[in-house]
């Protein structure tokens, strides 16, 4: 692959350390073999063997004191990147300008092996931190610097893979898919994601869970990791990965800071809701009648009523601040506001309403979206009328943070986190599930508004050019609507934003319909990115809430100015949305109408219907032999039903009856190998 490399290419001290290397083997047999020892050293692509190497290295009797003194450095720097159980130990030390303290010269023979980790320390920091990723000139300081330390690397090393792929060589990633001849094109590929994506997972539990439960990011990272397990842990049941999910959640939620069922740290809702909710979230859908995660849920409600909601000026119930904990809210003006990634904290509670319909969990919800509801409507502080703001500041609440303008409230310490649109989808999504439970159409006008918003903008009907904070402004960034509204029509069975759906949620085949050409090649994309750089999924990450971030690397003006063309990026809600039908994000309303109770190997799954009394799903299965298959319902409404099983467009057997008394409802058949099967079920009363 040709490359557009920018940058100094840094070869003076590898030059210098080439030449002391050269001098150190001149002459005897025996320092050559430490030449060699060093070159097999810097040119593995395992951190575990290069810390075997440098270990043998520093024992070895003719490398010379200060050698050997490198050499057990350099080793116990490596072996806390291989064997440590803080994968990011090096967060604050490591920077662009002063590099990492090594305590290797440059003028050492070892210092080239040095680059390959303080580069991929600036790396890992730069995808992990906001402050430095949403800057393009802080984050070009940080990947240029990388960048130049990679060349030196490979300038020293020229066979070692892992440089070369940071550097925009790829590494195949071979993988024997069988069976395959004579499948869809949606199922080949849909198949080929939901395998490779098992693997990294499998990989991470087999490698990285530790005795505690424990991934090696930390509490509050590890908790994210379910989020891209989705597709294999909810649309498929595979023991070992449900397994790990169970006792991690079960681990975090007895640590000492989360004993009062919230975060007991003051910091900001988007990190400190997460602890609870990435912990319950999954397992009510693992376990939804396990009462122990539903009390996790409505304790969630109590604190939001008794701690960290009020009536702000204008009457309306509003968080009171951005940072809370399970018995303190900051009474800082400065982070006094309500935000859209506040409905983090109560996604346990919005799904045990959605699925209990219990009005004391659904009032003080509904109060809430009531005052979002009312802040939309408003023109006020500059923010177009119809937008969400970006936040509602207590007590006054207005409709921004302490000043302008309203599409930044500088609340917390990462400034762009919580600038617009922020955590919209998520929010727009609660106001839908309001909708869905109350049958109120008020909760529907904030996403009408901003559709339409959208439509003026794509249409080129808005005025100015897009400055911060305008109506262009925002009909530029709504897409982000769209999984929202295309749950609406999966509801509904509206075509009132079928056009909005077909410019910005073309893949998606659902209950809405789609463009299968579209799903297609977004499945092709998703598979093109988990064919290559494997290690840039498992073994070189180093925070585990950005185990799929390795492809943003080589967009433009990342790790080079230009980009590298060819990477893709995977995409594990599409793969979660056709083996579910849920018609868009799993968080905040999930429609997910059935989980497969097959593992995600040899098997591809696509909804096309669901509704309270119906479901439709193509299925193949890339096994050999017949497979015994258990689906379960999660949507139909109760009553009597029959289902059918009918292979290659051929007349289905006869019609099997069951019945519905509640979620969830399971039914049993056997899929045929190497044929494409459509499984039907319909209301039979």
């Amino acid at each position: 692959m040709t490359l557009a490399i920018r940058g100094v290419l840094g070869t003076l001290a590898v030059g210098l350390a080439m030449a002391v290397l050269g001098g150190v083997a001149a002459g005897a047999d025996g320092p050559s073999e430490v030449r060699a020892l060093i070159r097999e050293a810097g040119s593995a692509d395992a951190d575990a063997d290069r810390l075997a190497l440098l270990r043998r290295l520093a024992d070895h009797p003719k490398a010379g004191a200060a050698l050997r003194a490198d050499a057990k450095r350099l080793a116990d720097e490596v072996g806390r990147w291989t064997l440590g159980k803080k994968l990011p130990y090096f967060s604050r030390k490591a920077d662009p300008r002063k590099g990492y303290p090594f305590g290797v010269a440059e003028t050492s023979p070892l210092y080239p092996i040095t680059r390959i980790y303080l580069a991929r320390m600036l790396v890992w920091r730069t995808l992990e931190s906001g402050n430095i990723i949403r800057h393009p000139e802080v984050r070009r300081q940080w990947l240029s610097r990388a960048v130049r330390e990679f060349q030196a690397a490979r300038e020293a090393f020229p066979e070692n893979r892992i440089v070369r792929m940071y550097l925009g060589e790829p590494i195949p990633w071979e993988k024997p898919l069988p069976g395959a001849d004579g499948a869809p094109a949606w199922a080949r590929l849909q198949r080929e994601n939901l395998e490779r994506l098992a693997d990294i997972i499998t990989w991470w539990i087999d490698h990285r869970m530790q005795p505690d439960g424990q991934f090696g990011g930390g509490w509050g990272d590890d908790c994210e990791m379910w989020r891209w397990w989705v597709p294999v842990l909810l649309a498929f049941r595979d023991p070992k990965i449900t397994e790990a999910q169970a006792r991690f959640s079960e681990a975090l939620m007895a640590q000492p800071h989360l004993k009062g069922g919230y975060m007991s740290r003051m910091t900001d809702v988007e990190h400190s809701a997460e602890d609870t909710t990435d912990s319950i979230l999954p397992m009510m859908h693992l376990a939804p009648d396990d009462p122990a995660w539903q009390r996790h849920a409505r304790r969630l409600v109590d604190l939001m009523e008794t701690l960290w909601t009020g009536r702000n000026e204008r009457g309306c119930l509003q968080f009171k601040s951005t940072y809370f904990t399970v018995d303190t809210v900051d009474p800082s003006p400065q982070r006094a506001c309500d935000t859209p990634y506040h409905t983090r904290a109560l996604l346990p509670a919005m799904l045990l309403w959605q699925r209990t319909g219990n009005e004391r969990v659904g009032k003080p919800l509904c109060r809430w979206l009531d005052t979002w509801v009312d802040a939309a409507a408003r023109s006020e502080c500059g923010k177009p009328a119809g937008v969400l703001p970006a936040a509602i500041h207590w007590p006054d609440g207005r409709p921004a943070g302490l000043g302008e303008p309203w599409w930044d409230p500088r609340n917390h310490g990462e400034p762009t986190l919580y600038q617009w649109p922020s955590s919209q989808a998520s929010l727009s999504d609660a106001l839908l599930l309001a909708w869905h439970m109350t049958g109120k159409e008020r909760y529907l006008a904030p996403l009408r508004s901003m559709a339409e918003i959208r439509r003026k903008f794509l249409a080129g009907r808005t005025d100015g050019a897009g400055e911060p904070g305008t109506e262009a402004y925002c009909g530029r960034r709504l897409a982000f609507l769209a999984p929202t509204l295309a749950k609406y029509r999966a509801l509904s069975g509206s075509d009132e934003f079928d056009d909005l759906l077909a410019r910005d949620y073309a893949a998606l085949v659902s209950t809405g319909g789609g463009d299968r050409r579209a799903m297609e090649r977004s499945l092709e994309r998703s598979a093109q990115a988990l064919r290559v750089n494997w290690p840039g999924y498992t073994s070189e990450v180093r925070w585990t809430d950005r185990v799929l971030r390795f492809p943003v690397l080589f967009e433009p003006d990342y790790l080079f100015e230009e980009g590298v063309p060819g990477f893709e990026k995977p995409r594990p809600e599409l793969l979660y949305s056709l083996a579910t039908g849920d018609p868009g994000c799993l968080g905040t309303f999930p429609l997910n109408a059935v989980r497969w109770l097959t593992p995600p190997r040899d098997v591809a799954a696509l909804v096309t219907a669901t509704g309270p009394d119906r479901f439709s799903a193509e299925l193949y299965h890339f096994g050999g032999e017949p497979r015994p298959m258990e689906a379960e319902l999660y949507l139909l409404a109760p009553g009597r039903y029959t289902f059918e099983v009918s292979a290659d467009g051929g007349a289905g057997a006869s019609g099997k009856a069951f019945r519905v008394t509640g979620p969830p409802t399971r039914i049993a058949f056997d899929l045929p190998p190497q044929r494409l099967t459509v499984l039907r079920i319909c209301r039979s009363e």
